[in-house]
């Protein structure tokens, strides 16, 4: 349970099996960082995007190429980190943390810097506090850009008086005024959830607070976002029945008010019960785990350790299913792949041909986290295609039957030793290993 619940996945549980809750307590704390060669800041990657479509306009193909390079790595680092740590839950724990707070390169505006928006706001976090989490990830380039705060500007600010006095001026940036989206996604996908307790006034104003947090064509020096105070909106503002002062102060003041807003608690609490337990989570490790986030200010250390520490985590039969990124990554690790399941030129290893680009989910939510997302037969089906190949690509060179007992141990259930035993070769005894609803759950 320790190794495919909470983890990704082992070639033997020899290391574990003495004091699962041990090797798992002891992960605990900020991700490692990937393992990638020249993975550029937030501030070089704006410098190469904007150069890429300056290239785009001059159908310059270099450009393109190097964008793509670029993505490319990121994705490689991120699969590959993945496929060798010796910290699996701290892996997990870094998918959980980017998929809550999502950037994702299905948008233009957000590609090339999801990678770097995953190691500077999201991996070196997720062992402090959830405020310090939300705070580097709301503030992030990636983030203000990938929900359009770039382009916000409040309606009585100095660029919006200034713009009005060039009304015809071509030269003039374009700005479509208030922009609503990262305010409402903070409140209803990152903090209090969509049933929290706010309005669509708290909405309006919190969008208001969020003026001024800007991303440059070009950045200055490291820094990829700042606060302009010309594009800011000027006054008050009231969220939640609370006010706060204009200027740049005022966001992490309402970002430090929301982290430990008790409709927080609840909704970090259920959405980790779910991922690691039960889609529909029992409410009693609910209700303790968000008496622990509330009773420690947030600290996500205290939040991991009651996980690992409740009877249901342990006792709960594991029904969810692992996400394609899941499975191809935990199939590196069952298989001793290391960094050749993803050498260069295997991209993802056929991750996005299962029905998930890596770093690219579909909306601001998120890939969704309920095992009947991805169970549909045709999903079903390209897992055992594409388990099918892998077998004969190797198949013939390993011992299935003994690796399904090393990584498996007592989860793997009679039927499916029996089947895996009696496959009439090394492909298909692989091919049932991998589609067997021990591997396939957690």
């Amino acid at each position: 349970m320790a190794a495919h619940r909470f983890g990704l996945g082992e070639p033997t549980l020899s290391a574990i099996q003495g004091d699962p809750q041990s090797w798992l307590l002891a992960q605990i704390g900020p991700a490692e960082p990937l393992r990638g060669e020249a993975l550029p800041s937030s501030a070089e990657a704006l410098r190469r995007i904007a150069e890429f479509q300056r290239a785009k306009r001059q159908s310059d193909a270099a450009a393109t190429d190097d964008l793509h390079a670029l993505v490319q790595a990121d994705l490689q680092a991120r699969l590959r980190t993945a496929a060798t740590t010796t910290r699996p839950f701290a892996e997990r724990l870094a998918m959980f943390w980017c998929n809550h707070f999502t950037v994702s390169m299905a948008k233009a505006s957000a590609r090339g810097l999801v990678g770097a928006y995953e190691r500077e706001a999201i991996r070196p976090y997720i062992g402090g506090s959830f405020e310090a989490l939300l705070q580097h990830a709301v503030t992030h380039a990636g983030m203000l850009r990938y929900l359009d705060n770039h382009l916000s500007a409040g309606p009585h600010s100095r660029i919006v008086a200034r713009l009005a006095r060039r009304r015809g001026d071509e030269r003039a940036p374009r700005i479509s005024g208030l922009n609503e989206n990262l305010a409402r996604e903070v409140l209803e996908l990152h903090t209090l959830g969509v049933n929290g307790g706010y309005s669509q006034a708290d909405v309006t104003a919190f969008a208001a607070v969020l003026t001024g947090w800007r991303v440059p064509q070009q950045p200055r020096g490291d820094e990829a976002s700042w606060f302009d105070a010309a594009w800011h909106e000027p006054g008050s503002k009231l969220v939640l029945g609370k006010r706060y002062a204009e200027g740049e102060a005022a966001l992490p003041a309402v970002l430090h008010d929301l982290a430990h807003h008790p409709s927080t608690a609840r909704f970090i609490a259920t959405k980790l019960a779910r991922h690691f337990v039960a889609d529909d989570p029992p409410p009693a490790l609910v209700d303790r785990l968000a008496h622990r986030f509330e009773r420690s200010g947030g600290d996500l250390p205290s939040l991991y350790r009651e996980l690992v520490a409740a009877p249901e985590a342990w006792t709960t039969p594991p029904v969810k299913l692992k996400t394609p990124e899941e499975f191809v990554v935990s199939t590196a690790r069952m298989l001793r792949l290391g960094d050749e399941a993803f050498a260069h030129g295997r991209g993802d290893a056929g991750i996005a041909q299962l029905g998930q680009r890596v770093q690219a989910a579909p909306s601001p939510a998120g890939w969704p986290d309920r095992a009947d997302e991805w169970l549909g037969p045709d999903a079903v089906w390209k897992r055992v295609e594409w388990a099918s190949r892998v077998a004969e690509r190797i198949g013939r060179g390993i011992d299935a039957r003994r690796i399904a007992r090393d990584s498996l141990g007592a989860l793997l259930g009679e039927h499916s030793a029996r089947e895996i035993e009696r496959a009439a070769d090394g492909p298909q005894a692989l091919v049932l290993l991998l589609m067997a609803p021990e591997f396939q759950r957690r």
